[in-house]
């Protein structure tokens, strides 16, 4: 085993990869959200610090889960996307929601997409994941498969903002 790690363990690797909780929200943010820009990463709901979304945004690209590139839309700006190494933590994504949603206090404004996705699974999942290397990737949209006509992305989202819409309208104080 080399000295940059405790042990071979695929748990303990996993872990020293993402032991701290911004990593995953990161890439959460960026999975769920659609996410792109350091701004957008920095209106996360958890609150994140500049210097810490900076180290992190950092190190998830030195390790091959993010790549960072100039913006075409604007010079002062980069555009960092999710690699392969990262899409295909979507279903961990998906049971660990699935975990949260089950054990956890989760509200419905935030447990939404994990029940869609817990619902919908591996099929939605495979989906999810091709939507995301074409919007990361730039590889070419794959043909849908079985009964998903609109894009999970797309599905995932509507879902959150039908919660938020009716918890906003039920009541003044349904928000929090």
């Amino acid at each position: 085993m080399d000295d940059d790690h405790r042990s071979g363990c695929p748990i303990n690797l996993s872990l020293e990869l993402f032991g701290d909780k911004w990593s995953l929200l990161i890439i959460r943010d960026m999975m769920f959200s659609g996410k792109r820009h350091f701004r957008e990463l920095m209106r996360s709901e958890e609150g994140i610090s500049s210097n810490i979304l900076a180290d992190r945004l950092r190190k998830l690209v030195a390790e091959g889960m993010l790549t960072k590139a100039d913006d075409p839309s604007h010079q002062q700006k980069a555009i960092y996307s999710l690699t392969e190494k990262a899409i295909a933590l979507v279903p961990v994504f998906a049971q660990l929601g699935a975990w949260g949603r089950r054990y956890l206090p989760v509200t419905e404004e935030f447990g939404i997409r994990a029940r869609l996705l817990e619902e919908g699974g591996p099929q939605m999942w495979d989906g999810f994941m091709s939507e995301l290397r074409t919007q990361h990737l730039g590889l070419p949209p794959k043909e849908p498969s079985g009964h998903h006509h609109a894009s999970v992305a797309a599905t995932l989202q509507a879902a959150h903002e039908a919660v938020l819409a009716r918890d906003t309208s039920a009541s003044p104080a349904a928000g929090r």
